[in-house]
Parts: C-alpha cells; structure tokens; sequence
C-alpha cells in the first residue's frame, strides 16, 4: 500500500472534518496527529484504501469527542475490528 493511500484518506477525512468545523486552520495539530495515525494503521496491517478512510474519519470523530489521543486511537482501531469482522463473515466459505 502506498504513500498515496494513507495522503488521499487523510485528505478525505480532513476535508469533511473542516466542513464540520469552519473554525479550524487548515495547518492545525490534529491533520499532522491524523496522518500519523493512518500511517501506522496501513504500516500496521496493510488495509486497504476503504479502510484507511474509515479509520481516519473514526480518528478525528473521536479526538473530538475524547479530547484524547490515546483514546481516539483505541476507538479506531476498534472500527477498523469490527469491519474487518464484517468483511470476514461476509466473504465465501466463512
């Protein structure tokens, strides 16, 4: 998985994010917090680009919601869980 994953979800998620919050700059912390959180998602496990934008919109929902790092990872992480859950009990032969 490339680079241009991991940059083409960041950029979709920061968009819809800055939709939603006219007041943020567009350089603010949490885009630079995002894109190291993808990036070790796809390090992490090679998702594929769906995925990547799942956990990036999860990401920032949550940092929001929290106001906590370590806590908007955890609850990415346990989307990205449960869809792969989903993909799996949905593919043939499962």
């Amino acid at each position: 998985m490339t680079t241009q994953a991991v940059d083409s979800a960041c950029a979709f998620a920061w968009r819809n994010y800055l939709l939603l919050h006219s007041g943020i700059s567009e350089n603010d912390n949490r885009r630079s917090a995002l894109h190291r959180y993808v990036s070790n998602v796809r390090d992490a496990g090679g998702y594929d680009f769906d995925l990547l934008q799942i956990a990036a919109v999860t990401y920032l929902k949550k940092l929001d919601e929290l106001h906590d790092d370590r806590g908007a990872r955890l609850a990415a992480d346990q989307t990205l869980a449960d869809c792969l859950q989903s993909q799996n009990a949905q593919s043939p032969g499962a």
